[in-house]
């Protein structure tokens, strides 16, 4: 009976161990990947002169998730909640001055890592 239970258990976890690999992202990855692909899709021209004016910085952070905030010069908001498990990253946009937020797609993080 032994042999069973031993054979068993490692089958169950050669099972567990088959797959793709997940990458976990960290807290500078997500900050990085976002930061990236702001700077490749916005124009930061405005703010070469008064940099307070766009920046990228950490927001809320879950179990499974990292909030990463990206300000406009327009003084809008796109928050990236980026999954800290393989990296894919919902965009929502909020307009305070308008009180308007909506869905703005998703990115895979991975690709804007370096």
């Amino acid at each position: 009976m032994k042999p069973f239970a031993l054979f068993f258990a490692l089958s169950l976890l050669l099972l567990s161990s088959c797959g793709g690999k997940t990458t976990v992202i960290t807290a500078d990855m997500a900050r990085e990947g976002v930061s990236n692909y702001c700077h490749s899709n916005y124009d930061w021209t405005p703010a070469e002169d008064r940099p307070d004016l766009m920046y990228v910085t950490l927001g809320d952070e879950t179990d499974s998730t990292f909030q990463v905030i990206f300000r406009s010069y327009t003084g809008s908001f796109t928050y990236f909640l980026v999954n800290k498990s393989g990296g894919r990253t919902k965009m929502t946009e909020y307009v305070p001055t308008l009180n308007i937020e909506q869905d703005a797609g998703t990115i895979e993080l991975l690709d804007w890592l370096k």
